[in-house]
């Protein structure tokens, strides 16, 4: 007879009123993680940030050319003269996803339009992958609240928000859905099942590598689980199997790419799966030999042995170069001790330190049911019976939740991984939290209602927690936190108001220079420059020549005389700067600005590290202020079409000095030095309308672009 709760039915399957509860919480999961994600619309329907306006261009030649021309694709347009092999130094999985979706679901769609939605189209999917995750790892309930803590994380929401179309979202969706079909596969009961789910497992973390290079992070825990299983198994036929088919097909999808390629396979990433595999296998071989009673000592001697033998090989072939490693992010990653004397990779934002302020704020009160989930797993205490989680589920949790909160710790952009640690942990433990307070309330000896009111108090009690950080505080809760104007419209800068003035200059260099010319400007803006005004740029967000970007670097700080020199040399024909700041609104006879908003003016110190020229002949001791000297005899300040007014104290603005003043602020007025009707190396051609607009106060996002003059003849070069 078809029970009460059930809806209908389909042959042997019953779809019951629980599974109606599931779809609906997993709906609200994806419309919540949408709606977030969605919210940067209100500011403008634009790609953010700076490196997927190249990913837009890269899918944009798919379509337009086909996947084979792509894979042959060196791109002239980037890194003048020496161009970029385009598949051999990007994501090309993104790009393949993003084309494939494109000619599925496109319809009438522009893909500019198509790219802006993809993020948070596949970011909100993900709910469901992490909820079949979190299931596999600690039952239905568990999986349920990790899908709605996912939806509003704050760390994986920031980096898969509208117009991201970057690689961490499809990254993410591919690394966890291999994770998933690894773990899926390994439970299954039916090994026929298990193995095509081990095989895709492998194929689909590949794709993910291909996606995202920060997927390498899956590896470690899955290797150091992989090291665990002998020790928590029995069937090592079957394990041995699983894990020979997972591993191959993952090595093998990630060897057909450029990258990650061979050299992940044969470095330092492939080892890491090898010599566990490697492991289990020996222990099959001394299952057989050793006696029953000995067998777990020998495996553990077997792998105090590996563990020294592989360290003392990855030290010897790495020093030797013999064994390919990864590059020093990925190594700082997995020891946050090593510092960079790199000043490319620490002027990154996303490359910063994460402080501690940062991780209250991303994972909130989330830290601490992921703490209270590992005591309860762990809690003698429990009553459960059968547990709600196995040994080798309870393993893996623990392994992916330490070591997401460990590789995070260096670098901001690595707190998705964190934030995936913390939801596995803390939905697993509410779970458990539930699971424990419900069977004890029903096993109390009070009446119907009180059992009822004290349940409805403490769900609630839950609910509140969880929901605090969507509402608190006010002005930077995790909802509102990632409400920001896509960086085209800014320029990247502090200030929360959109101006078309990036997109009009862009469109000016589009309209109105040469097609051959070749644009300068600081890294940061060459994947603009070549996408939407369809010109070469010497550098741009890939930093695949550091020589290049010291280069340009060393160019806006040398003297006006020597920048057009080594301009020459370079072939260039135009040089974009980039100035932000705020035009104060009082009565004055001058304009008058404050400079310091997130362009050059706020980048200038990271120019003269990578340049490696000392800070204290540009700056004065706030790190931040130019000296005259930088005013008055560096390319980059005099196309800043601004001079020193003085200097006033914030504080008190009646008091006001003519020099520096520790404390004080400089003000400026404008002064264009290099007008376009003068004969100087460089001239002033187009100012973007934050500048030549009249207005009483208010942002100023200037871009300016300067024709350099090869007619101009060089004076004595000092």
């Amino acid at each position: 007879m078809t029970s009460q709760y059930t809806l209908f039915k389909i042959q042997n399957f019953e779809f019951r009123l629980i599974h109606l509860l599931i779809i609906g919480i997993l709906i609200l999961a994806f419309s919540t993680s949408f709606l977030i994600r969605y919210q940067p619309a209100a500011f403008g329907f634009e790609l953010n940030e700076f490196d997927p306006f190249f990913n837009f261009r890269a899918t944009q030649f798919i379509i337009e050319n086909g996947f084979s021309e792509y894979f042959h694709w060196h791109d002239d347009m980037t890194w003048y003269p020496e161009g970029r092999n385009v598949s051999g130094t990007s994501q090309v999985m993104l790009h393949l996803t993003a084309a494939t979706t494109y000619k599925i679901f496109g319809g009438d769609s522009s893909l500019y339009d198509f790219t802006i939605l993809f993020p948070i189209i596949i970011g909100s999917l993900t709910v469901f992958v992490i909820f079949g995750l979190v299931r596999v790892l600690g039952g239905t309930v568990a999986g349920l609240i990790a899908a709605l803590l996912f939806s509003v994380s704050l760390p994986i929401i920031i980096r898969g928000t509208l117009g991201w179309f970057k690689s961490e979202p499809l990254g993410l969706f591919y690394g966890l859905l291999g994770v998933y079909l690894l773990l899926s596969g390994i439970k299954s009961e039916n090994q026929k099942i298990a193995f095509l789910k081990v095989i895709g497992g492998g194929i689909v973390l590949g794709l993910g590598l291909a996606s995202w290079g920060g997927i390498q992070f899956f590896v470690i825990p899955i290797g150091i689980f992989i090291l665990s299983l002998p020790f928590l198994k029995h069937d090592f036929r079957f394990l041995n199997i699983a894990i020979l088919l997972f591993v191959g097909s993952f090595l093998f999808i990630s060897g057909l790419f450029e990258r990650p390629g061979l050299d992940f396979v044969m470095g330092f990433g492939g080892l890491l799966l090898i010599i566990p595999t490697m492991f289990m296998i020996g222990c099959t071989l001394l299952q057989k030999i050793s006696k029953p009673e000995h067998q777990r000592r020998n495996g553990l001697l077997l792998l105090m042995a590996i563990i020294v033998i592989g360290f003392s090989f990855v030290v010897t072939a790495s020093e030797s170069d013999l064994l390919p490693l990864p590059s020093f992010r990925y190594l700082n990653a997995i020891n946050p001790f090593l510092t960079t004397t790199d000043p490319l990779v620490d002027s990154v934002s996303e490359h910063a330190t994460t402080t501690i302020q940062q991780s209250f704020l991303f994972h909130s009160i989330l830290m601490i049911f992921a703490g209270l989930g590992v005591w309860l797993i762990f809690s003698r205490k429990m009553s459960i019976n059968p547990p709600i989680i196995s040994n080798e589920n309870l393993i893996f949790s623990l392994i992916i939740g330490m070591l997401g909160v460990y590789v995070s710790s260096t670098f901001v952009r690595l707190e998705v991984f964190a934030s995936v640690s913390v939801i596995i942990l803390s939905s697993i433990g509410l779970s458990v939290l539930i699971h424990e307070f419900m069977n004890k309330q029903s096993s109390n000896s009070n009446n119907i209602l009180v059992r009822s009111s004290v349940k409805i108090l403490f769900i609630s009690g839950i609910m509140i927690l969880l929901v605090m950080p969507l509402v608190f505080p006010i002005n930077g809760n995790w909802v509102n936190a990632s409400n920001n104007p896509p960086t085209i419209l800014n320029g990247g800068t502090s200030f929360t108001t959109t101006t078309n003035d990036w997109k009009d200059s862009l469109e000016w260099i589009k309209n109105n220079t040469p097609e051959d010319s070749v644009i300068v400007s600081w890294w940061d803006y060459g994947y603009w420059i070549t996408t939407l005004s369809e010109r070469s740029t010497l550098a741009d967000n890939a930093t695949i020549n550091t020589d290049k970007i010291q280069q340009i670097a060393k160019i806006f700080l040398n003297s006006p005389d020597q920048s057009w020199e080594m301009l020459q040399k370079l072939d260039a024909d135009y040089v974009v700067v980039f100035v932000a700041g705020q035009k104060l609104n009082i009565q004055s006879e001058i304009p008058l600005y404050t400079l310091s908003g997130g362009g050059d003016e706020s980048k200038k110190q990271w120019f003269m590290r990578i340049a490696d020229e000392p800070l204290l002949k540009y700056l004065h001791p706030d790190g931040i202020s130019g000296t005259d000297y930088f005013w008055n005899n560096t390319l980059l300040g005099k196309m800043f079409p601004f001079s020193l007014v003085g200097y006033v104290n914030p504080n008190n603005t009646n008091q006001q000095s003519k020099t520096y003043v520790s404390g004080f602020i400089p003000i400026y007025t404008d002064e264009i030095k290099y007008p376009k009707d003068a004969d100087g190396p460089f001239r002033l051609v187009y100012a973007s309308p934050s500048f030549t607009e009249q207005k009483s106060g208010g942002s100023l996002i200037g871009v300016f672009v300067y024709e350099i003059n090869h007619n101009y003849i060089l004076s004595n070069i000092k």
